[in-house]
């Protein structure tokens, strides 16, 4: 399996889990790194993931991320091909570094991409062309059960 995490999916685990959805995404995503690290998930990185991550200002919050994203196999480098597809997405209604992480996902042939932006996920999901399955921590968790 191929799989997007987007930057707030790859931080949540740091999030402050008083909140019960919180909590739960974050183990959910732990036991997905721990899928990573064992080689059964395929984690995809790109520039954009790249430089999200950099502007994250906690260095702790930013270090973390650079080194869960240096296990990735697959890095897909930009392309017009990509831009274009973004700017697709981005007039669809998609904001724009959604759309060109949504890109980038399409691009590596993910199977999943995974983010707990409900916003985002509910803009992907009427989209009727995606070529890309945009879950949450929990729905990726049901899917790789399966």
């Amino acid at each position: 399996m191929k799989l997007y995490l987007d930057n707030c999916s790859i931080q949540r685990p740091l999030d402050d889990k008083s909140q019960v959805r919180i909590a739960v995404e974050a183990e959910a995503i732990l036991g997905v790194i721990q899928l990573i690290e064992g080689g059964q998930i395929d984690l995809v990185r790109s520039p954009a993931l790249i430089y999200e991550i950099n502007r994250t200002s906690n260095i702790e919050r930013r270090s973390y991320a650079l080194q869960l994203i240096s296990k990735s196999k697959f890095e897909v480098r930009l392309s017009p091909a990509i831009e274009h597809r973004a700017s697709q997405l981005n007039d669809l209604g998609i904001d724009t570094l959604d759309a060109l992480h949504l890109a980038f996902a399409e691009a590596s042939q993910a199977d999943f991409f995974c983010t707990y932006d409900d916003k985002l996920i509910k803009r992907a999901l009427a989209l009727s062309n995606l070529a890309v399955v945009v879950v949450n921590p929990l729905e990726l968790i049901q899917e790789i059960e399966q």
